[in-house]
């Protein structure tokens, strides 16, 4: 709504109101470029969020549990058959091989940059075949992940 002089309230100094739609449409208008620039500009910092420097570290926790599930067995079996051989028995054999291989995999992975931790070591005998059960907890500053009851069966004959 706007004030028009018309000519004959030019005399009087009256005004009346005129609609005018033209002033709503200009509005509408702005209004739309600024919400669609405004979504531009949120996807081009979204996806420039993305292309952040590359940084090779971001694989170490699946590199090293893959690491993880290919020694952890072959490590805990040979290290067992070792001290059986130098006189240990079986349950002190698979203890202590299991407590070494989790120390020694804790400073592998401190060297490379991934904590890699081993609780509740768990190892039962059933017949000659050994269970040896854990929690698996491997993380860089990147990433974090927790293998629950990882188990390798190890038999001693």
């Amino acid at each position: 709504m706007r004030r028009v002089q018309s000519s004959e309230s030019q005399s009087t100094g009256s005004t009346r109101l005129v609609s005018d739609e033209t002033g709503q449409m200009l509005l509408a208008t702005g209004l739309i470029l600024m919400l669609s620039l405004l979504s531009m500009a949120w996807y081009g910092i979204s996806v420039a969020g993305l292309g952040e420097p590359y940084d090779p570290g971001t694989h170490d926790v699946l590199d090293t549990s893959e690491t993880f599930s290919e020694v952890w067995q072959p490590l805990i079996e040979n290290r067992s058959a070792e001290l059986m051989a130098g006189g240990a028995d079986w349950q002190e054999a698979i203890d202590s091989a299991a407590n070494s291989t989790a120390a020694d995999l804790m400073r592998h992975g401190e060297h490379r940059g991934v904590e890699i931790i081993l609780t509740n070591i768990i190892a039962t005998n059933s017949s000659g075949t050994f269970t040896i059960t854990c929690e698996v907890g491997i993380a860089d500053r990147h990433a974090r992940l927790q293998l629950v009851d990882y188990q390798a069966e190890i038999e001693i004959s």
